[in-house]
């Protein structure tokens, strides 16, 4: 018997009467589509799905029937079953039907092996049509490119395609294991609230007015991170929690307005305690997805991450960055026009052959917008320094690396009455080239495969961050990240030196989550909020309450929230968190599919205060 195809005559908008359409009744589905097996042969079954594709032979129909489990094919056969064979003729793509019926195994010559029901079909005795369907606004099968735009304004159609349907599944037990891991560790499941006051810090809030209290905002939570902490001063000792949080921010592939965070907490850890925590947590989660883990990840400070690879997220498929300052003469470096102050930085990309002299112009729009210089001509390099250029050589083969491998040195130009070129400001320079080259060349020469997951931890960061254009200190994670405790002392003289007990865990250039130890000490929180330009009356007003709870026995206590969207997006080998979100918003912040944001009525905005601009 053949497979049937998705090629069905033209289906029309104009559905037919209801009393057109059969009931449920006392309809029961019985398996799913894609459960059913050679094992099922001889019995009977009720499936309950959607019309996927039909092809009709005159006297033979096939039709494949889909669910969230998979497909299978359904014979209606006039000879067998004339009544069924006659109203299955009437259906069309994404037609709701249900069909009782014998499975059987297919004929050796008809098995397909491209589909889990391949070596079976269902032959159909009676069928009932549900529901009828306009024509779909795009193909539910294929892979092809489709319009985002459209895709989220059908959402209800975009969700039932195969792709759609595995990421679902696949963040369901994704999450399921990680809420799993959890209770099995004594952690307990509390709910924070989603209605809380405003304390911005970083991104805009999203705020709702209140209906009760006219001229006053609750703000949806960014995080549960004051709640969190409380609980821990409460006695609960061990929280999680999957989360929806809101920020009112540009947006990217991996940002959402409102997203899910896997938020942890617990009293009396160390760095280490929470490390483990995390890393069997993330175990767990890849073990559920099908994938493996090696733990213990490797560790890296800040300082290190930044020096290596020029970013504090480091991508470790790729291989580090060398400073080859020290094989250049001060004379050549002159020569090069570079600054002898600051690192030069070799770049290496494995395994991407001798480029011609197109391909190497091909790279130049790559540094377009920087401001160091870039050598990509390495071969000149070496014709013009090569004591220089051997010893880069020597130090990339200790490496690893060896003949094809691409070298670039990216360095800072020699000053010139423009501003200071910090040794970080290179770095990261330099380090967002060296990625800008790896996908350059990652399909061509099979680099940063998306199953290699190099995990690591980036540790020890800044505690502040200079903000030039407020001229003041910023906290470089949040205010209630603990400062390393020798550094202390060392907090009002020079803040810039501050090391903070906090910790990103990081995934092949991702920052899958971000902790730290907390301050549990009342008068250390308020020396950080009074550095961060804070007077101790909009201390009081921003946090009195959270202030007020550190005076009651707060225990020593560490966390950390990591993204499920962007973990579930890793494992699903997507590239943007849409794809794996049911209900995403465009990059405009904006729902296609119910038309949100959208004005409200005159009335609304009078009940809560509210004047329209």
């Amino acid at each position: 018997m053949n497979d049937s195809s998705h090629a069905d005559a033209p289906a029309t908008d104009a559905a037919p009467g209801a009393a057109a359409w059969d009931p449920l009744g006392e309809l029961s589905r019985s398996a799913y589509c894609g459960d059913l097996r050679p094992e099922n042969a001889g019995q009977t079954v009720t499936l309950l799905g959607w019309v996927h594709g039909r092809r009709d032979l005159g006297s033979l129909l096939f039709v494949d029937l889909r669910d969230r489990a998979g497909l299978c094919q359904v014979v209606f056969n006039q000879e067998l079953a004339p009544e069924a064979h006659q109203k299955a003729s009437h259906v069309r793509s994404e037609y709701v039907i249900a069909v009782r019926g014998e499975v059987v195994r297919r004929a050796a010559d008809t098995v397909n092996p491209a589909i889990a029901t391949g070596e079976i079909e269902v032959l159909a005795r009676e069928v009932f049509v549900l529901n009828g369907a306009r024509t779909p606004p795009f193909p539910l099968e294929g892979e092809g490119p489709l319009a985002e735009d459209a895709r989220l304004k059908y959402r209800f159609v975009d969700l039932r395609r195969p792709r759609m349907q595995a990421n679902l599944r696949l963040r369901h037990e994704v999450a399921f294991a990680i809420r799993r891991y959890f209770a099995d560790r004594g952690f307990l499941d509390v709910e924070t609230p989603f209605l809380t006051r405003s304390t911005p810090e970083g991104a805009r809030d999203y705020l709702v007015p209140s209906r009760v209290q006219p001229g006053s905002f609750y703000a949806l939570p960014q995080s549960p991170q004051l709640f969190k902490q409380i609980l821990m001063i409460g006695g609960c000792d061990r929280y999680f929690q999957i989360v929806r949080c809101f920020r009112d921010e540009d947006l990217r592939a991996d940002r959402q307005p409102e997203f899910t965070q896997i938020d942890v907490e617990m009293s009396f850890p160390r760095e280490e305690t929470i490390y483990d925590l995390v890393e069997g947590m993330l175990a767990a989660a890849f073990t559920a997805a099908g994938e493996r883990v090696a733990t213990p990840f490797p560790r890296m400070s800040w300082d290190q991450a930044m020096v290596l690879y020029g970013s504090d997220k480091p991508d470790l498929r790729l291989p580090p960055m060398l400073d080859a300052r020290g094989f250049f003469a001060p004379a050549d470096l002159a020569q090069l026009k570079l600054d002898p102050a600051l690192p030069l930085f070799a770049i290496r990309i494995p395994q991407v052959g001798v480029l011609s002299r197109r391909e190497r112009d091909e790279l130049r729009p790559l540094a377009e917008g920087r401001r160091a210089r870039f050598f990509e001509d390495f071969a000149r390099i070496a014709k013009a320094f090569p004591q220089a250029a051997a010893q880069i050589t020597s130090a990339f083969a200790a490496q690893g690396g060896g003949e094809g491998d691409l070298v670039v040195l990216v360095g800072a130009p020699a000053p010139a009455g423009e501003p200071a070129y910090s040794a970080m400001d290179l770095a990261a320079e330099a380090g967002a080239f060296r990625l800008a080259l790896g996908q350059r060349f990652a399909e061509r020469h099979r680099l940063l495969d998306p199953r290699d997951f190099r995990f690591l931890w980036v540790t020890s960061f800044p505690m502040f961050e200079w903000d030039a254009g407020e001229r003041r200190w910023a906290a470089a994670h949040h205010p209630f990240t603990s400062p390393r405790e020798e550094d202390w002392p060392r907090l009002e003289s020079a803040p810039g030196e501050v090391k903070a007990r906090a910790y990103d865990v990081v995934l092949n250039g991702t920052e899958l989550g971000s902790g730290s130890i907390r301050i549990h000490h009342p008068e250390l929180q308020s020396r950080i909020f009074a550095l961060l330009g804070m007077d101790e009356e909009e201390a009081r007003r921003r946090f009195g309450f959270f202030l007020e709870a550190l005076r009651y026995g707060a225990p020593p206590h560490g966390g950390i929230a990591l993204g499920l969207d962007r973990l579930v997006m890793i494992l699903a080998g997507e590239s943007s968190i849409r794809e794996v979100i049911p209900f995403p918003k465009t990059a405009r912040a904006v729902d296609l599919m119910v038309e949100a944001p959208s004005p409200v009525s005159a009335a609304q905005l009078r009940e809560l205060g509210i004047r329209p601009l």
